[in-house]
């Protein structure tokens, strides 16, 4: 969990949330994500799965032991999923080519 706190500031950040707004979601207080921000105290493993969920990750990502972010396909149709693909491989192929 090196990069634990680090990895949860990022993805609050990303998405615009405050650690008040996170606490709320988490059923802990603000200063108790502020604690897992610095690394101070690490999450239990229901609030870790809580923040999987809240952040759409995965625990292994996390906990630094995935190095790619992943998202959830789940609720997309067949059709959907296919332009989701294909508008990732197109911009890894953009990127690529920079």
């Amino acid at each position: 969990m090196v990069d634990f706190g680090n990895i949860l500031k990022k993805l609050r950040n990303q998405e615009k949330m405050t650690q008040q707004q996170l606490a709320d979601r988490l059923g802990v207080t603000k200063s108790v994500v502020s604690y897992y921000e610095l690394q101070e105290r690490y999450p239990s493993p229901d609030v870790l799965i809580k923040l999987a969920s809240i952040f759409r990750v995965s625990t292994d990502y996390l906990l630094g032991l995935a190095k790619e972010e992943s998202i959830s396909l789940s609720g997309l149709d067949c059709d959907d999923i296919i332009l989701v693909k294909n508008l990732v491989s197109h911009l890894k192929n953009k990127n690529s080519s920079k």
